[in-house]
């Protein structure tokens, strides 16, 4: 298996993060099209996720996205200590699947990341979990910062965009 996530802000600022997934994936238990509903529990099965944090700031927003059009999107005021937030609006999710890959689209809306009161970079953890036939399940990141993956790890978000266009 091999994955690639590419993100990037579109002109009006929402996120978009695009994940493929290439592979023997008759191997993997990719969940079916469902309803595009918020439902928790997403990453006990195949699904990819995003945190995103604000440079210097403890707060941070995690999104997870099913292949099956499901998502979540979670606030915390610091290292796993869930906050109220909820996201103003579902992301957008595009899913094909061809032989050998899945490609997930998804797009985060402005408002729905994390307030950034200055002109700082944001920090994204881009990761996955990978569920194969058998039940097990794969951990992706671009960085584990220990031996055990822990997504939620404010060392692991090393992927540093800047929010605001150049001019």
């Amino acid at each position: 298996m091999a994955l690639q996530v590419s993100a990037q802000f579109q002109p009006q600022g929402q996120l978009l993060l695009r994940y493929e997934l290439t592979g023997k994936l008759a191997q993997l238990r990719i969940p079916i099209p469902q309803a595009p509903t918020a439902v928790d529990g997403l990453w006990e099965h195949t699904c990819f996720e995003v945190f995103v944090g604000v440079e210097g700031d403890d707060t941070y927003h995690e999104f997870n996205f099913s292949p099956s059009g499901q998502w979540a999107a979670y606030g915390f005021s610091g290292y796993r200590q869930r906050s109220a937030w909820a996201a103003s609006q579902p992301p957008a999710i595009r899913v094909n699947q061809l032989d050998g890959q899945l490609r997930m689209d998804a797009q985060i809306a402005t408002a729905d990341l994390p307030k950034n009161t200055g002109d700082f970079m944001l920090q994204l953890g881009l990761t996955a979990v990978v569920e194969q036939v058998d039940g097990s399940r794969s951990y992706w990141a671009l960085h584990h910062p220990e031996a055990q993956p822990d997504f939620h790890q404010r060392a692991g978000f090393i992927l540093s965009l800047n929010p605001y266009p150049l001019e």
